[in-house]
């Protein structure tokens, strides 16, 4: 199936692009939406302008389209940026994971242009993939954090075992979604197996509130593995 993948950078957009490459999927376009606010309901904020870097690493085409990030005025500049492909795609892409806010408008979108919505992650449980993730060699770093239980010492880190223990602690101890379906973190792929190099983070600082915060990237460097 030829494919059009909504990317925002972070583990779940690009672990979704994996597994449908695994599959034996043509990913034709990847897509992303960049809103001027932060406080989008649809699309991840910060460092949305790496995805340059991350498609130029997988040599795949893509395609940006700016939203104001307002509730109703986003979905329509995702329709938008949807249009753009629909005649040379079977489907859109995305790593929704139990959000039915986000994947219903997609699904509506899709319904509407007369593709596919496909969601490989779709209601995946969060534990065994954050292993996967590991598994499959994901360098996952991160960048913003907003709920109890995560303080500044999360921003800029980047996720191992020890990690993702101290996660299932938080879940348990504040209900936090494991997989951040909730928004209590948002995260950047640094290096996976689609990468011809990967992204270091050379210059970068972190803004927090005292009760959310987030983790600027301002600049990086491509290296080979």
């Amino acid at each position: 199936m030829k494919l059009a993948a909504l990317i925002s950078g972070g583990k779940d957009s690009l672990y979704a692009v994996y597994l449908a490459r695994k599959e034996g999927h043509d990913i034709r376009y990847l897509l992303s939406m960049k809103p001027r606010r932060s406080d989008s309901y649809m699309f991840h904020h910060p460092n949305i302008g790496l995805t340059e870097i991350q498609a130029k690493l997988m040599e795949i085409p893509l395609l940006v389209e700016e939203t104001e990030g307002e509730k109703e005025k986003e979905l329509k500049d995702l329709e938008r940026l949807i249009f753009r492909v629909k005649s040379d795609v079977d489907g859109i892409l995305s790593g929704a994971l139990a959000s039915n806010y986000q994947k219903e408008r997609i699904d509506r979108i899709c319904k509407k242009f007369g593709l596919e919505s496909v969601s490989p992650l779709w209601h995946i449980d969060p534990e065994k993939y954050w292993r996967d993730l590991l598994t499959a060699d994901f360098r996952i770093m991160i960048t913003a954090i907003s709920a109890e239980g995560l303080d500044e010492s999360w921003l800029g880190r980047i996720i191992d075992e020890k990690a993702i223990d101290e996660l299932k602690e938080l879940n348990r101890k504040f209900r936090i979604h494991l997989g951040f379906e909730g928004g209590e973190a948002e995260t950047l792929v640094l290096d996976c197996p689609m990468f011809k190099k990967e992204i270091r983070v050379v210059e970068a600082k972190k803004e927090w509130d005292g009760q959310s915060g987030t983790y600027i990237v301002s600049r990086t460097k491509e290296v080979f593995k």
